[in-house]
């Protein structure tokens, strides 16, 4: 199985990389970024291959990406279920890494990749298999809905386009479809979620529409490390104290 690579060049010049391939079956054994305990809710097969592939897929779009070690980072969540690389814990390393967002619609995976300081969610559904009406409601309201209900507005570049912001703003359930409001069909589209500008970008093929949104990262996520060592940097800079210590091993060694 190969991956498709598509390298970005997005508004305000971030690093940004797409990733397609085949949903597929894999040997869990070779694959570097799985999730045994997610491993363990699925309940059919399709979704164990979906996750499979998009992990086997990220572990090639970080190989692309380049200067990664992929055996020292992993693959954590957010309390809002959002993932991200993350360096191992204990080997106190502190490698620069992209943000990611996953997407998987049968048969296909994709995976974004963007420079760290930035955020970014895609989004993939087959041309063949637009939303059906009856959702529009849980998508959309007020004029918006309207549009939907009329055709004027696309539902499936609708769908998708709230997906990805959905994604790319790492807000889970405390974030409502509704509330994203696309102005039109052309994927201009610039919307306002607290201090961020989400930005859209179609990258559809053939067979898929597919939406990347992404803006500037005005939450970004820490782990316990990036505190720890934060603290370590203010402690050095903080005077004499410190210095005093570092004196005081000096002299007892």
């Amino acid at each position: 199985m190969a991956a498709t690579f598509r390298w970005l060049e997005l508004e305000n010049g971030p690093r940004c990389l797409l990733a397609t391939c085949p949903i597929m079956k894999h040997s869990p054994e070779k694959l570097q970024f799985l999730d045994w305990d997610e491993i363990k809710t699925f309940k059919t097969a399709k979704r164990q291959n979906e996750h499979f592939s998009a992990r086997w897929l990220l572990e090639e779009a970080v190989k692309e990406w380049g200067g990664i070690d992929c055996s020292g980072i992993y693959v954590h969540r957010t309390e809002e279920r959002a993932p991200y690389l993350r360096a191992i814990q204990g080997l106190w390393i502190q490698p620069t890494l992209p943000c990611l967002s996953i997407a998987h619609s049968q048969p296909l995976a994709c995976v974004a990749l963007i420079d760290q300081g930035w955020t970014v969610g895609v989004d993939a559904e087959p041309f063949d298999r637009p939303p059906s009406p009856s959702v529009f409601d849980m998508m959309a309201k007020g004029q918006e809905l309207a549009l939907l209900q009329s055709g004027k507005l696309d539902a499936l570049q609708t769908w998708t386009s709230k997906e990805a912001v959905h994604k790319a703003a790492r807000m889970g359930m405390h974030l409502n479809p509704r509330d994203l409001v696309l102005s039109s069909n052309d994927l201009k589209n610039k919307i306002a979620i607290a201090n961020s500008i989400f930005q859209l970008e179609n990258l559809s093929n053939d067979a898929y529409h597919i939406t990347l949104a992404w803006a500037r990262d005005s939450h970004p996520i820490r782990t316990l490390e990036d505190d720890l060592l934060d603290a370590t940097r203010e402690a050095m800079r903080s005077g004499d104290d410190w210095k005093v210590g570092c004196a005081t091993i000096r002299k007892n060694v």
